[in-house]
């Protein structure tokens, strides 16, 4: 079970996220800072209010009631701000590494698997193997031939025809005829 939850905080998803929460918390402080201190002031000058944050209705006599718009414009403008920062720095970029990978491997050719080396050795000893046999069959139809042309064959004639190959030695006969000494 442990092993099981080390793989999955190990997967290349999970450290991504982690990364991008740290990353996301640092930058987005210096996405308030840039807001309140640079955009606010803007927004006050062109609107001509002292406080921009200020946009806030108020719906009773008490504090508490009031619905502070200016808050809601700054919440946005930070995430604005900070989702095209990450997507500029972080996901355009890995996205052209990604395509220029996928172009590097659909480029180059593929190498052929084991399975796919060994069924071509396959095929090319068949391929071998029947080329064997077509010429031992026409050896043997020249053997059939010089067999059945009949009396005037003789060994020698028969050895020396192309394919037959040399003959095995014979093993020596026994003399059968008698000696006059004898």
């Amino acid at each position: 079970m442990i092993k099981g939850f080390k793989d999955f905080l190990m997967r290349g998803n999970v450290i991504d996220l982690a990364v991008a929460v740290v990353i996301g918390a640092a930058f987005g402080a210096i996405v308030t800072a840039f807001t309140n201190n640079l955009i606010n002031p803007l927004v006050a000058l062109v609107g001509g209010m002292e406080n921009p944050v200020g946009f806030a209705v108020q719906l009773g006599a008490s504090p508490k009631t009031t619905m502070d718009f200016g808050a809601l414009v700054t919440a946005v403008m930070n995430f604005v701000i900070i989702a095209a920062v990450v997507y500029f720095v972080f996901v355009m970029p890995m996205n052209k590494i990604k395509e220029r990978r996928e172009r590097g491997q659909e480029v180059g050719p593929s190498e052929p698997t084991d399975v796919e080396l060994l069924k071509e050795i396959r095929d090319l000893l068949v391929a071998q193997a029947n080329q064997g046999n077509l010429g031992n069959q026409g050896n043997q139809g020249a053997q059939r031939t010089s067999a059945q042309s009949g009396p005037h064959s003789t060994p020698q004639q028969y050895a020396n025809q192309p394919g037959t190959g040399p003959r095995p030695a014979q093993p020596p006969r026994p003399n059968t005829q008698q000696h006059p000494r004898g």
